[in-house]
Parts: structure tokens; sequence; C-alpha cells
């Protein structure tokens, strides 16, 4: 179950990243989030763009609405959906079976 936390309205969850895969993907629950793969390499900030890009695609809002808020350097991040309640968020995750 992934644990969505809500920060000024917006939703915030955990995600453990595997950049340098086969493909982009979410691929199960992680620790209390979700651990995603990603073809980008974690150079020049690729890595946290597709991730922000994955879960824009995911969530159905602009790229620019998703951010990363702590762990960029990190496999581990915490990634903040601006305008997405925690409930809005749970919801959507639910529907998708995480």
């Amino acid at each position: 179950m992934v644990v969505v936390r809500e920060k000024k309205g917006n939703a915030v969850f955990s995600v453990r990243v595997h950049p340098r895969a086969s493909k982009t993907a979410v691929s199960e629950p992680y620790a209390g989030g979700l651990k995603i793969t990603l073809k980008a390499a974690p150079v020049d900030d690729a890595a946290n763009r597709e991730c922000c890009r994955l879960f824009a695609d995911m969530f159905g809002i602009a790229d620019g609405r998703v951010h990363v808020v702590s762990g960029r350097s990190s496999r581990n991040k915490s990634v903040m959906l601006d305008g997405v309640s925690s409930s809005e968020a749970e919801l959507a995750l639910g529907r998708l079976g995480w």
C-alpha cells in the first residue's frame, strides 16, 4: 500500500528509482511508496524530469505540477503533485492497483 501524505493541499509520496532501465514504468510497491524504473540516466537531472513526466501521465496532470521535493540526487525521493489532494491521489493509485 502506498502512503500518501498531504502537504499544503498537495499529495506527497515516496518513490524508489531504478535509473538506466529498459523501460520507464511503475514496477511495484516499495516500503510505503512506489518503486519505479526509468530509462533515463541520473545525469543532468534527466532521471528526475522523466520521473515527473511518468507521474504527470499517470495522474493526468501537466508535467509542471509534479515536483521532486526531496532526494533529487538519491534513489529515494519524495514526489509532490500540485493541486492533487492526498485522497484524490490515493483513489487514483487504488484504481491502478497500487
